[in-house]
């Protein structure tokens, strides 16, 4: 399946392990999935029509940002942002930031934007750097919890909070902004004890499907990224996705398709690698997206990120060379914003380089992309292929939403539940208990007990 740029500016083209032979065979696959295809969209639409607990960040797209956009320009008003999140409420502040703003963009100078630090691991080192930062000026706290209940994301506002106070030498309730439930969990009842800013994460969207929320948007908003674009892309999308009938025609029913092909042909991993810094993050996004929605009950591919052209030098010998276990995908960006000429070269003893001379550095990072992606095929590997017109607001807007509904529709064909998170749901169960919650003592218990199976053998350096 090849797909031309069409008004989204985005190409999808697949190809199967083995040549000819490989691609008949998924193709054959498909066709026999039909029923089970048609099914799962419906199974998506009717669920988002009565906005079904999972299946909120369907219509996401459709939202007014007008309370973000406020928020976002009460933001702007701070020299620094200290953001307290972990998974979905973090991750996709990153990959936003990334995608859509300047490179090093807390190098600007003083005056502009406020400089941004995300409090995510509960690493104490990384807490006090980010105050030793902060403090002394004028700083934002902005919590995101939708139970309220995290510990990694309560106990770090919480420190941050008495820090601030402690310098402020009063409440500085009224310079915190949660992100939470409407109704219910510890940050709502905080931000209607305290009355400091709340903004809402609806309660039918989960964590690691929640970019295009609040969670994601205020802060990326805040620093400049059109987040208006960001969701006309995600509502492009899923009108294309939507109208586009019949897998040969929808390349997200094609690709979840393809990976479901792979999980049961023995490929257990899938790779997503661009060939862009922009979308690093992105990679790491989709990485919890896939990993804690089809990952269950013994099901699932393990998603493996990388970035081009990094990894050819650090990944690509495994991937040509060594077990044939992975599905790869590769996204290449046609036009990009910035390019560098480089200049001729005249030095005698750099003459092996002339070759280099007039060419672009743009135009060589995609032939890269090229080159890894010819590499995996000759090599027998299957390899999917995403080509971006490029890389802005409205185009990651698009991709989000994409690979939302791949990640949805893939759970679906597997039989699983791609909106809940048991394994992740029994480690926090463990951490309340050794921390001391009430009500989790037997949590506690049971993990010291598990844990101690780890430490019978063991060597002491």
């Amino acid at each position: 399946m090849s797909e031309k740029p069409g008004k989204l500016g985005i190409s999808f083209s697949f190809g199967a392990a083995g040549g000819e032979g490989g691609t008949s065979k998924l193709e054959s696959s498909i066709g026999e999935l039909g029923p089970s295809i048609a099914e799962a969209v419906e199974w998506v639409k009717k669920n988002a029509s009565r906005d079904e607990s999972g299946f909120g960040w369907y219509n996401l797209p459709d939202k007014d940002p007008s309370d973000v956009l406020k928020a976002a320009e009460w933001l702007r008003g701070y020299d620094s942002i200290i953001h307290v999140g972990i998974g979905g409420s973090a991750l996709g502040n990153l990959m936003l930031h990334q995608a859509l703003l300047p490179f090093y963009f807390n190098e600007r100078p003083a005056g502009g934007a406020p400089r941004f630090y995300l409090a995510d691991n509960p690493d104490p080192e990384k807490a006090r750097a980010i105050w030793q930062r902060v403090k002394g000026s004028r700083a934002a706290l902005v919590g995101v919890s939708k139970s309220g209940a995290t510990a990694e994301t309560m106990s770090q506002f919480l420190w941050f909070r008495s820090k601030m106070a402690a310098e402020s030498g009063g409440s500085v309730d009224g310079d915190a902004l949660v992100i939470t439930d409407p109704k219910g969990g510890v940050f709502r009842s905080f931000a209607n004890d305290t009355k400091c800013r709340s903004l809402e994460i609806p309660p039918s969207v989960g964590g690691r499907y929640s970019v295009l929320t609040p969670c994601g948007l205020v802060t990326a908003s805040a620093l400049g990224a059109d987040i208006k674009a960001l969701l006309k892309g995600a509502a492009d999308m899923r009108d294309f996705l939507a109208s586009a009938a019949g897998v040969e025609a929808n390349p997200a029913l094609f690709l979840a398709a393809t990976h479901l092909f792979h999980e049961r042909g023995g490929r257990p991993m899938t790779v997503l690698m661009p060939y862009a810094n922009r979308l690093e993050t992105f990679a790491e996004w989709f990485a919890q997206l896939w990993g804690e929605s089809v990952g269950k009950e013994g099901l699932g591919t393990t998603p493996v990120r990388a970035l081009g052209a990094i990894d050819q030098h650090s990944q690509v010998q495994l991937y040509t060379a060594g077990p044939d276990d992975k599905l790869y995908t590769l996204i290449n960006v046609r036009n990009r914003a910035e390019e560098i000429e480089l200049s001729t070269v005249s030095d005698s003893s750099l003459e092996s380089l002339s070759y280099l001379s007039g060419r672009k550095l743009g135009v060589m990072l995609g032939f890269e992309a090229q080159s890894t992606a010819a590499a995996l095929v000759k090599a027998g590997r299957p390899v999917v292929w995403i080509e971006l017109d490029k890389i802005d607001a409205h185009t990651v807007g698009a991709l989000v939403f994409f690979y939302e509904y791949v990640t949805a529709i893939t759970g679906r064909l597997l039989g699983i539940n791609p909106f809940d998170q048991p394994g992740v749901e029994q480690g926090k169960r463990y951490t309340y208990g050794l921390m001391g919650r009430d009500g989790f003592g037997k949590d506690a218990g049971e993990a010291g007990q598990y844990f101690e199976r780890i430490k019978k053998l063991g060597v002491t350096a």
